[in-house]
């Protein structure tokens, strides 16, 4: 589904990428994790074509990210991407968020467009709140509201940058819980997240990034059992020590 072979990235001057290579098969959830700076969120944009990226390929479902050729826009309907701060519009009503690129991209009608918002609304549980705006819910219903916006456009794939990290702790699970769920329905996703808890339940494999660098890349139970590197044992005691 997502396959992303030496590819680099710079700022200016500053490497950000260096040399990244892994593969994400159908129905995969693969959890990305590492210290702060490490390249994580900048190499799941470059999945869908957010940032772009000096040399290496990516491709998803058969597209050629980076050929300048390519359609970004439909690309990113086909890639669901949720943020770390929700990104919903603020002067539009949850239903109104959920429809309005459902119809300028994939030119749903109206009717079609609200009645499949409602249905992933319900699905994150929050069909109640469809004529409210933003500002009215709490953090972590934002970012459901956020799934389901990802959602409604049919993604073949979702993308996850650090989607629980903006939240109270109280307002986490009911977050994570949405995208076990999905996992469990086989979602194929990359995820970006510190919750370990998570990455134990669900993920197919764990990516651990350092420097720009993928340092590992591995079954979950192969990363929480026993760490190759010295690297990852110490990120494991620090985040896993509470």
């Amino acid at each position: 589904m997502i396959n992303i072979q030496a590819v680099n990235k710079l700022y200016g001057g500053f490497q950000v990428l260096k040399n990244c290579s892994t593969t994400v098969a159908k129905g995969d959830v693969v959890v990305v994790c590492g210290p702060s700076g490490s390249g994580k969120s900048t190499l799941i944009k470059c999945v869908n074509g957010l940032e772009p990226f000096q040399s290496g390929t990516i491709t998803v479902d058969g597209i050629d990210v980076g050929d300048p050729r390519t359609d970004q826009s439909a690309l990113r309907a086909r890639v669901g991407m949720v943020f770390q701060n929700f990104e919903l519009f603020p002067h539009l009503t949850i239903l109104q968020n959920l429809t309005l690129a459902q119809r300028k991209v994939l030119h749903r009608s109206t009717s079609e467009a609200e009645a499949k918002g409602m249905t992933l609304l319900d699905r994150v549980g929050l069909k109640p709140h469809a004529r409210k705006f933003p500002g009215q819910l709490s953090g972590g219903q934002q970012q459901r509201v956020a799934i389901a916006r990802a959602l409604v456009m049919d993604p073949i794939a979702m993308l996850f940058d650090e989607p629980t990290s903006a939240l109270d702790p109280e307002m986490i699970n009911e977050v994570l819980d949405v995208m076990v769920e999905l996992a469990q329905d086989g979602m194929t996703m990359m995820c970006v997240t510190h919750e370990m808890g998570f990455a134990r339940k669900v993920a197919s494999r764990v990516i651990f990034m350092d420097h720009g660098s993928i340092l590992e890349d591995c079954p979950k139970a192969a990363f929480f059992g026993a760490p190759r590197g010295e690297r990852v044992q110490q990120f494991l005691a620090k985040i896993l020590r509470h």
